[in-house]
């Protein structure tokens, strides 16, 4: 088993289903109204999208209110979150939860949560895979010195963004595409660290 692979995945796994929750909390809190588009924002008024660093945290939803989007998309990110902890090293664990993803952007989770969960969940088929016979290169090496440098640093921006939001928003809003590009970087390099880890962990030294 890539041991670090699965650590790194549950992780992945239980943020996104965290910031599913936070989506569906939202829109519970909107009441039995039909969402003004296909589109929306997850938090009402007094939130402008305009304004906020988070854009009041937009989603999509196949349904027909705020209440039951909001319902099926906290009952959804709970089973991601139980399904990261206790059952991702399953042999269809990866697959399970790329699905519930797909799921959970349909039923209003918003769009970064669901993506997380589908990346963790395609690097989650990978968890009982036999590992490559060649021998690793050095950059194989270099990214499993790395790990899990990259995780840690996804992990404080993805929670230390809301400290921050909440303090400065007008900061935060000023740099959300280095957030962006941020994330986009550290997620792959967290999954591809982890790979590389497991890979050189379980190949035998040379005499």
């Amino acid at each position: 088993m890539r041991r670090a692979t699965a650590k790194t995945t549950t992780l992945l796994g239980i943020t996104a289903g965290l910031a599913g929750l936070e989506h569906g909390i939202f829109e519970i809190m909107r009441g039995n109204v039909r969402p003004e588009s296909l589109m929306f924002a997850s938090m009402g008024p007094p939130c402008k999208p305009e304004i906020s660093w988070s854009a009041c945290e937009p989603a999509l939803t196949i349904f027909s209110s705020y209440l039951t989007a909001g319902i099926l998309t906290i009952i959804v990110s709970l089973f991601i979150i139980i399904w990261s902890a206790a059952f991702i090293r399953n042999k269809q664990g990866g697959t399970v939860l790329m699905l519930l993803s797909v799921v959970l952007i349909l039923t209003g989770g918003g769009f970064f949560p669901p993506v997380i969960g589908f990346i963790s969940g395609a690097a989650g088929t990978k968890i009982n895979k036999p590992l490559p016979e060649k021998s690793p290169g050095k950059i194989t090496h270099l990214a499993a010195k790395l790990w899990p440098l990259p995780l840690v640093i996804y992990m404080i921006w993805i929670f230390g963004q809301f400290l921050i939001g909440y303090y400065f928003n007008d900061f935060l809003k000023s740099i959300m595409g280095f957030g962006l590009i941020l994330i986009l970087t550290m997620l792959p390099l967290s999954i591809y660290t982890a790979f590389a880890y497991d890979f050189i962990r379980n190949t035998p030294e040379k005499e």
